[in-house]
């Protein structure tokens, strides 16, 4: 087996770390080889505040990973998100010269390279732009230009901005866990690609990842992402709640949260007590299921009303931004009893709760397809894309350079560079991690 037909996706989260190893099977489908779970002890809300601790937690989920599948770990493919993330809605266009000849991979790079140069506040940058529609010489809902003739080039596009010190923070850590950093993803994408159909994108769908320390909102429409935002609360500010409600230490609050806690009082009979075991030498506490249900659903009513709001900045109260899919919940939090109800509830749009198993290959464990680990498997599949990427890419460089010793000996020049496939453009992304990797290589 081949090790570079192997992907690894690893998802720093604030609540744990998972390395998961995949590679494609004969079906196209994600094959899982490994997983490696462990508790993050550096993370704060999606943001890394401690590196000794990361890196320890990075090296604990790698080896567990490595150790199931047999294989040794090089490079992976990151997610990043936290609190630092926002996005906006841009709209920039370029005059070209020479409007006789066709648009091209050139005028669009011009185009995205200019959206690069919008001025941000100290210490962010631009990490995603995504072109959504363009404009040609005034013509509009254009979805690919390339081909076309035109004078005037105009794109609307969705940009996505973040801390500087905060991703290279992570492409340090990844460093000095011995490994290589082969691509870095925005969670909420990589969330998306694993649960999420292409109908659903389509449609218009809010795709709601409930993590430990943040919740990320994706909103897709006519298959192309519209909005982003990341909300920083998630599992463990109910965890806390119930800490500090009930009087208990955090790790009994959040097994009481995983085994009865519920988004929906009236689910509760006044009745239902659970007994807590006391510290040392004291006596038992009796919590009332009714209770905890109403501390979990204050704080959940608060998370959801917030995800809401930014689906209605995104628009999706006007007729032709709605979202026809309604919302897919994912995540660790997404497991939480009667959520899908609440959320019904609240937002009055279809909720379904996202599972990672569309992607994955036939004989997967049920464990891997838990809303828990639909971040993990978005990286790994964005890792085989990219891979997928570079060897295209150098198929085309290896038939370039043939067609050119053919074309020296032959006259049929034409005919020969017909034969060579597209290069695929580099996304932003890629030149991300080549500037991450340039300044930590500089930096030792």
């Amino acid at each position: 087996m081949e090790n570079n037909k192997i992907s690894v996706g690893l998802d720093i989260g604030t609540t744990k770390i998972v390395a998961m190893i995949g590679r494609k099977n004969e079906y196209g489908k994600a094959e899982i080889l490994g997983i490696g779970k462990s508790k993050s002890l550096g993370v704060h809300r999606g943001v890394v505040n401690n590196i000794t601790q990361t890196i320890q937690s990075i090296q604990q989920a790698v080896q567990e990973a490595e150790a199931e599948a047999g294989l040794k770990i090089e490079e992976v493919t990151v997610g990043i998100a936290g609190q630092h993330i926002r996005s906006l809605q841009h709209s920039d266009y370029i005059t070209r010269a020479n409007s006789d000849v066709v648009i091209d991979e050139e005028d669009i790079d011009r185009l995205i390279n200019q959206v690069h140069k919008l001025v941000m506040l100290p210490g962010e940058e631009i990490i995603h732009v995504l072109p959504q529609e363009y404009k040609i010489d005034g013509q509009a809902e254009i979805k690919e230009p390339i081909g076309m003739y035109g004078g005037r080039l105009e794109a609307n596009f969705h940009v996505v901005v973040g801390q500087v010190s905060s991703i290279r923070n992570i492409g340090r850590c990844v460093k000095s866990s011995g490994l290589e950093l082969e691509g870095i993803t925005l969670e909420p994408l990589a969330s998306a690609n694993a649960v999420l159909s292409q109908e659903e994108k389509e449609a218009g769908v809010a795709l709601i990842d409930i993590g430990g320390g943040t919740t990320d909102l994706a909103v897709f429409k006519d298959g192309i992402i519209r909005h982003t935002a990341v909300i920083p609360f998630g599992g463990n500010v109910v965890t806390e709640d119930i800490k500090e409600g009930c009087s208990i230490i955090e790790k009994q609050a959040e097994l009481l949260k995983i085994k009865f806690g519920s988004a929906w009082p009236g689910e509760n009979k006044d009745n239902e007590i659970v007994s807590i075991p006391g510290l040392r030498g004291r006596e038992p506490k009796e919590i009332t299921l009714k209770n905890l249900s109403k501390i979990i659903h204050a704080r959940v009513v608060e998370i959801i009303e917030q995800v809401y709001v930014e689906i209605k900045n995104y628009g999706h109260e006007e007729q032709k931004k709605k979202l026809i899919a309604g919302i897919v919940l994912t995540g660790g939090g997404a497991q939480l009893k009667h959520l899908k109800q609440l959320v019904e509830y609240i937002t009055g749009m279809d909720t379904r709760i996202g599972y990672p198993n569309e992607h994955l290959a036939g004989g997967s464990d049920d464990d891997i397809a838990s809303p828990l680990y639909a971040t993990a498997v978005g990286l790994v599949m964005d890792g085989l894309k990219r891979q997928e990427r570079k060897r295209i890419e150098k198929e085309v460089e290896e038939l370039s350079a043939t067609a050119a010793e053919r074309a020296e000996e032959s006259i049929v020049q034409e005919e020969v560079v017909m034969e060579v496939p597209k290069k695929e453009r580099k996304s932003f992304l890629d030149k991300l991690t080549e500037r991450v990797k340039d300044f930590l290589d500089n930096a030792e």
